[in-house]
């Protein structure tokens, strides 16, 4: 378990520590990505992903959350600081916690989508696909509206 802590904010790989209503309602209300997603959706995700939570005291404020085999593959997801809290460096230094992060180490492929961060994780290295013609997907983009 990742704790590191700077100006009163902590980052934390707990997951006892984490709050689901506060990511649920970020996810499903504010995010682009997500919106609309059940609640059940989010408990299962995150329950099932190496999540590093970013909080001002108690209060959860930020997300990252990994799904991978801790051996070659990862993908990041759900990255989000809360608005009131953005402006203060916290999104770099939660991008520096997942890079660094033990578990993540020595892995051949990162992914993440992204429509508009591209500044953000381009300084940690990631870039375009170097292939995007061997890349698939099965894509249901309006799947939690349907819902």
């Amino acid at each position: 378990m990742q704790h590191d802590t700077v100006a009163g904010y902590e980052i934390s790989t707990d997951a006892g520590r984490l709050d689901i209503a506060v990511i649920h309602r970020f996810l499903s209300e504010e995010s682009y990505w997500a919106r609309g997603v059940p609640r059940s959706t989010v408990e299962k995700a995150v329950a099932n992903s190496l999540c590093f939570g970013v909080y001002a005291g108690a209060a959860q404020i930020g997300l990252a959350r990994v799904v991978t085999d801790k051996a070659t593959f990862a993908l990041l997801a759900d990255v989000f600081i809360l608005k009131e809290h953005r402006g203060k460096g916290l999104s770099k230094w939660l991008m520096q916690s997942v890079i660094e992060h033990d578990d993540l180490q020595g892995l051949r492929r990162l992914l993440l989508l992204t429509s508009d961060a591209h500044g953000l994780y381009s300084q940690f290295g990631f870039g375009p696909l170097g292939a995007p013609s061997r890349f698939m997907e099965i894509l249901r983009a309006d799947l939690y509206q349907s819902q």
